[in-house]
């Protein structure tokens, strides 16, 4: 029966010391490529869901009378910068919505063409187009245009 001294069981140790780093350097760019795939991914949502936001919001307020319906442009624009100020490329510098990153259509629908087909209904879209925050060729979209259009009855 061999019994191991101390130093072997000390040359066995040594010999196994390294693998764990190299099993971290081979893992590591699957979890760098894990992180930024989740940083995006989240980042677009962030843009979709304030997106049609910005649209029901618009177009609630579109639809408070017929005036404000067939007149609305500008308001619903300034309700759509308030709801994506925080995406990062809008800042203070957008102040207009005819043009890329933010561009938003108002419409008034008139009664048969509304979807309840009875009552004048205000239309929204909002076109809004994402920059990629972390760019891997031909994996992630370069950009992405989200456009929402929301449909609400005119209030009598």
């Amino acid at each position: 029966m061999a019994v191991n001294t101390g130093a072997q069981r000390r040359t066995q140790r040594f010999g196994r010391r390294g693998s764990s780093m190299v099993e971290f350097a081979l893992m590591m760019p699957w979890y760098v490529f894990l992180f930024v795939g989740a940083y995006d991914f989240g980042f677009i949502s962030y843009g979709l869901i304030s997106t049609e936001s910005a649209a029901r919001v618009a177009a609630l307020y579109c639809s408070g009378s017929t005036t404000l319906a067939s007149n609305c442009s500008t308001p619903a624009c300034n309700y759509a910068i308030d709801a994506l100020k925080y995406m990062p490329n809008m800042g203070p510098t957008v102040t207009t919505c005819a043009s890329s990153p933010l561009v938003v259509t108002t419409t008034d629908v008139p009664n048969g063409s509304s979807p309840d087909k009875s009552n004048d209904a205000a239309q929204v879209t909002i076109s809004y187009t994402t920059p990629n925050l972390i760019p891997i060729p031909g994996i992630l979209p370069g950009i992405l245009t989200v456009s929402r259009t929301v449909t609400m009855r005119v209030q009598t």
